[in-house]
């Protein structure tokens, strides 16, 4: 036993094999996310944690944790260089974004175990210390210059699953608290000092989890869904981002939507969606053409259609005399011909793919954002409900606005009855991000309480219930073609998370910042 405790120790203070397991860390949390689902890569915490604590100084620290967090996020994130390679002249930029994007976003494991290797206490309750400064830095990261919160920890059980329904307490960035906390704790099984003290610890870690399981488990018996008589139809019509972009194609798409708004069902749905980007023009140019008396031929007289476009609005002060946005129609029959009853406009853009960080200077070196209009698109106001007759009240989320808890209101009168979340997945093939977008963006139904219906151009499209889950009739996955007619779940109660949003995230960390801070002196 004696030679494996010193085997550990040369790996854990040899600089080879600590750049080895700093990767081997982040990769293994990586692959514990959803699609690949592999649990004991939680491991990766508690390894990272053990690497940070080894360091001969704070700069050591902030090396062991910025190599796990590259390596974590190349796994998370490589697909987006899958869209640099939908247009060949832009093909170029693939590689960077593969690997800037996770040496950017890197630096915030490696800030929070800097951080844990300055402060953190000789006891066992470090590992609180560990997971708050953690936890802090993945809040940052989903906040600081618009935020990308993709993938936090608490996002690695599967949405729907029993833990996964925590996040209707604390929040996803709460959950991420929870199992940062518990994994970690299992670390001090091969760490130094008191026997007894570590091993309690760990065991306290498993029974965290165990009662987070048990919680969740008896949440998920008791959720009652009960389907509304509202029905919906979610349109998914498989094309592929590439095949979009020519006039030969264009006519083709349109008539694929057409047809599948226009298939028969059991009922008449009342509401129809259209996912992001649905149609490759702006709809200026659909609604002056043809097009609009097919779309509004396909439709019956009274029914929705909820119809992901861009679309260009006059403004003197733009560069060129017009603003972008990506939009939400709610469209209706109404016999002659559309009506555009609503409209919401994207708030939160992605950065490079929207528009461009420092345009001027990104213009001059070549690059250019990926929107297929002339010019970068321009952030709407905030997130609120819309509200038509006849239709619940419902709130939109374009693509990678579903990431960010807290853009639904989620209590009292201004609460929505359902969320819509349309995407424009088809950027990244078939490839795990679509999938892990799906997980991330159900967090939202199990935070709210509230239904979503997705809706995106090649999968995966799903109505999900408020617990967060997917009924496997009810999801069309990559290279399916096809509809979801289902009946529209209503709202589950308020959850908790949704009266006290963050704050229950951010008294979860002050308790045990002082539990942490207080083993700096008791040593317990």
């Amino acid at each position: 036993m004696s030679g494996v405790s010193e085997a550990w120790d040369r790996a854990l203070t040899g600089r080879w094999s600590r750049i080895v397991l700093a990767l081997m860390a982040g990769v293994a949390a990586a692959l514990a996310h959803p699609p690949f689902g592999v649990l004991p890569g939680l491991l990766g915490y508690p390894l990272l944690m053990l690497l940070a604590e080894r360091s001969a100084r704070a700069r050591g620290g902030f090396w062991m944790g910025w190599l796990a967090g590259f390596a974590y996020f190349f796994i998370g994130c490589w697909w987006v260089a899958e869209a640099f390679l939908v247009n060949e002249a832009q093909a170029w930029m693939a590689p960077f974004a593969a690997s800037l994007l996770p040496m950017g976003l890197g630096l915030f494991f490696g800030a929070a175990c800097a951080l844990y290797r300055a402060f953190a206490p000789r006891s066992v309750a470090r590992v609180l210390l560990f997971a708050v400064l953690f936890g802090l830095l993945e809040w940052t990261r989903g906040h600081v210059l618009t935020g990308f919160p993709w993938n936090p920890a608490g996002a690695t059980w599967q949405a729907g699953s029993a833990l996964s329904q925590l996040a209707s307490v604390v929040g996803v960035y709460g959950l991420g608290l929870i199992t940062v906390a518990a994994v970690s704790s299992l670390g001090l099984i091969v760490a130094r000092g008191p026997r007894r003290a570590r091993l309690a610890t760990a065991g306290l870690g498993l029974l965290v989890l165990a009662l987070g399981f048990a919680w969740g488990a008896a949440r998920l018996a008791q959720a009652q869904r009960t389907d509304t008589d509202t029905l919906i139809r979610i349109v998914q019509a498989d094309i592929a981002q590439e095949s979009k972009w020519t006039p030969q194609a264009y006519q083709g798409i349109v008539d694929k939507y057409v047809s599948l708004t226009a298939q028969p069902g059991a009922s008449r749905p009342d509401i129809v969606i259209w996912p992001e980007g649905a149609l490759p023009a702006t709809a200026n140019q659909v609604f002056g053409s043809g097009d609009a008396v097919a779309i509004a031929q396909a439709l019956e007289p009274g029914q929705v259609l909820m119809m992901g476009i861009s679309r260009a609005e006059a403004n003197p002060h733009a560069q060129d005399g017009t603003s972008y946005y990506n939009s939400l129609l709610a469209l209706r029959d109404l016999g002659p011909g559309l009506v555009i009853e609503a409209v919401y406009d994207k708030h939160r853009l992605v950065p490079f793919g929207e528009y461009l960080p420092m345009g001027p200077l990104m213009t001059r070196l070549g690059i250019r954002s990926l929107v297929h209009v002339a010019a970068d698109f321009t952030a709407g106001p905030v997130p609120a409900p819309i509200q038509l007759d006849d239709v619940p009240s419902v709130q939109p989320l374009i693509c990678y606005e579903g990431l960010y808890p807290g853009f639904t209101p989620a209590s009292g009168s201004a609460r929505p009855n359902w969320i819509v979340n349309v995407s424009n997945d088809a950027w990244f093939g078939k490839t795990s991000g679509p999938l892990q977008h799906l997980n991330l963006a159900s967090y939202r139904a199990i935070e709210t309480g509230l239904p979503i219906a997705r809706a995106t151009p090649t999968g995966a499209s799903a109505l999900i219930d408020p617990w967060g889950r997917v009924r496997p009739d009810q999801r069309l996955d990559s290279g399916q073609s096809g509809v979801i007619d289902v009946r529209l779940p209503a709202p589950a109660a308020q959850t908790l998370f949704g009266r006290w949003g963050d704050a229950a995230f951010w008294v979860l960390a002050v308790i045990m910042t002082g539990l942490g801070i207080g083993g700096r002196y008791y040593r317990f």
